[in-house]
């Protein structure tokens, strides 16, 4: 099995997946019609990738059988023709919610006490005490949250430590999971960006979130709010952004950009880059130490997972239920052959797979296969599939919606 990374990745995970006896190869910046060549010469099984695009090309032609996104996000990647072309994609969710809960709070840091002003005309030679000595303060003021995944959660506990109080919107959160967490809970988008001081925006980028905070969104926020970005620009209408900085008196603190450069150093000529009232980092929530240590040991983890069992942890291509109608079990023994023959029944009855599991019992003599199907194979096929004598039974259930 080989291993492509195409993007900066930590020793300590280039060590451990030459452990895995695998074979490495590591070019960190490929990029391109570079990462094309390199795919398809290299025969790599395995792609590994932080913010480098993955579109159809890559794949097309290629021995793919994974993708592997070291970090959350994975809208780099082009899922859909993955799913189209059998490969997996991967991600590894939540091994950089601190690093990106301490920027969110960094930012607004740097908003409320004009840290970065501050910064640059002392080094101008210039002392502004006068100007710099109007700051709000966080104490007792509402931070609202736009999403309550782990980021969200990790931001909730750094925001009470400020003595913030914390109102959240998120689909999924009910009210009682909003007590338990010691938060209030917006009923909608509308009702947050009124109640906030700061908005913070913690989601990742999907069709329901793309471009979903817009003018509507920024004219509910408050006169002087401060709004928050360390997720994906795509969420976010940066026009609709821009104008309500003058129109509203918004201050921003962004670590995503509309245009930004994929590479890691690049001309950035993008409308905000002198706007006073934004404050900006480069695109770097998740790169502290201890994040990418994290991220680079669960890569490894879902390496080590694919490469021993072929079941791929945290995949985000597989959602067999959206056509799986009914569900066959099979108890057999743990024979060659087996799963070849019920097979071959369901195919010769049109019958489609969607997906498989085997579940190999203790003393690996027996074992359950649990097969979704796309439609109810018939009364026939069921006895035709204990033709086999090392089936021990097989049933067919509906699966419930």
């Amino acid at each position: 099995m080989k291993v492509l990374i195409a993007d900066k990745f930590e020793q300590s995970g280039l060590d451990a997946l030459t452990a895995l006896s695998v074979e490495v190869e590591y070019d960190p910046d490929l990029k391109d019609q570079a990462l094309i060549d390199k795919t398809h010469e290299s025969g790599a099984d395995i792609l590994v990738v932080r913010s480098t695009k993955v579109p159809a090309d890559v794949m097309e032609g290629s021995k793919l059988s994974l993708i592997i996104r070291a970090g959350a996000g994975y809208n780099t990647i082009d899922v859909e023709d993955a799913s189209r072309l059998g490969i997996y994609v991967s991600n590894c969710p939540g091994k950089n919610s601190q690093a990106v809960a301490e920027l969110t709070m960094g930012l607004i840091l740097a908003i409320d006490r004009h840290i970065p002003d501050c910064v640059s005309e002392l080094r101008a030679g210039r002392w502004n005490k006068r100007r710099f000595s109007q700051a709000k303060g966080l104490y007792g003021r509402t931070m609202g949250l736009i999403g309550m995944g782990k980021i969200g959660q990790e931001v909730i506990a750094r925001a009470k430590a400020f003595g913030m109080n914390v109102v959240a919107y998120s689909r999924w959160m009910t009210a009682d999971v909003a007590a338990a967490l010691g938060i209030g809970r917006a009923a909608s988008l509308d009702e947050l960006a009124a109640q906030s001081d700061v908005v913070s925006v913690h989601v990742s980028l999907t069709q329901e979130t793309k471009g979903f905070l817009g003018a509507a969104f920024f004219e509910k926020m408050k006169t002087g709010a401060y709004f928050v970005n360390t997720s994906r620009a795509e969420v976010v209408v940066q026009a609709a952004l821009e104008r309500a900085l003058e129109s509203r008196g918004l201050f921003a603190g962004l670590d995503v950009f509309d245009g930004e450069p994929s590479g890691s150093e690049a001309v950035y000529e993008g409308s905000l880059k002198d706007n006073p009232r934004v404050y900006c980092t480069h695109h770097i929530g998740a790169s502290t130490e201890q994040a990418q240590e994290a991220v680079a040991a669960e890569t490894v983890r879902i390496v080590r997972e694919f490469k021993n069992t072929g079941v791929v942890p945290n995949v985000v291509n597989v959602r067999p239920a959206e056509v799986a109608s009914h569900l066959l079990v099979v108890r057999h023994l743990d024979r060659v052959g087996v799963l070849a023959h019920v097979l071959g029944v369901l195919k010769d009855e049109g019958v489609n797979v969607q997906e498989m599991e085997n579940i190999v019992l203790g003393g690996a003599q027996a074992a359950i296969a649990q097969i979704a199907l796309d439609k109810e194979p018939s009364e026939d096929a069921l006895l035709k599939m204990k033709l086999n004598s090392h089936v021990f039974d097989s049933s067919v259930f509906p699966i419930e919606r």
